[in-house]
């Protein structure tokens, strides 16, 4: 009986971790002052194609489609647009 409960129980956690939802972006401000010698850079896209946070040109997750740079402001927005970038690159 106790070994029922158990299961019932690891089988119950189980689909509870399976059914949350995707974890969301925390974005943080940049502090320019405290990067390095990273160089500007002209992405192709005024804004993150997935969650639209305004990209700066010192944003370390960039994506190359089609010869044109993106930036991102998470690699979770990176890798959602590598998914599918032809729905989210400019034409």
């Amino acid at each position: 009986m106790k070994s029922k409960i158990i299961l019932t129980a690891l089988l119950s956690v189980s689909l509870m971790a399976c059914a949350q939802e995707t974890p969301k972006v925390k974005h943080k401000k940049s502090d320019r002052s405290a990067k390095g010698n990273t160089k500007p850079v002209k992405f192709a896209n005024a804004e993150d194609p997935i969650c639209h946070m305004k990209t700066e040109p010192d944003m370390k997750d960039t994506a190359l489609y089609k010869n044109k740079t993106y930036g991102f402001c998470s690699v979770y927005c990176k890798d959602e647009f590598k998914k599918n970038p032809e729905k989210y690159a400019q034409k």
